[in-house]
């Protein structure tokens, strides 16, 4: 069991690392089927600050956001960013701020 007290559930031969999330996975499958959403993608990669050298040289590392899921809603006609959350982690905050304001994407939230 994790810190915030989730477990590790698989589906697809994919381990997510909730339950919450795991279920959410076989919702947006189903969505998909029936051609709601399209294109559904798991853990995309975002780059939300660059990586750079510092004035004494040494490098720093890129930072990234990770969501859960990304779509494209049929219904609404755009694409989704999507992030299963128990709990909100001030880290978390701190990037979905950072990630809305680069990609001027809203993230929901399940």
């Amino acid at each position: 069991m994790s810190k915030y007290r989730s477990r590790k559930a698989t589906a697809d031969g994919i381990t997510f690392d909730s339950k919450r999330e795991r279920d959410r996975y076989l919702e947006l499958k189903l969505l998909e089927k029936a051609g709601v959403i399209t294109d559904l993608v798991l853990q995309p990669r975002y780059v939300i600050h660059n990586a750079y050298v510092r004035c004494d040289g040494k490098k720093v590392r890129e930072i990234q956001y990770i969501p859960d899921f990304r779509y494209f809603d049929t219904e609404i006609n755009e694409e989704v960013i999507e992030d299963v959350k128990g709990v909100k982690t001030e880290v978390y905050r701190i990037k979905k701020k950072l990630f809305e304001k680069r990609y001027g994407v809203k993230i929901t939230e399940v």
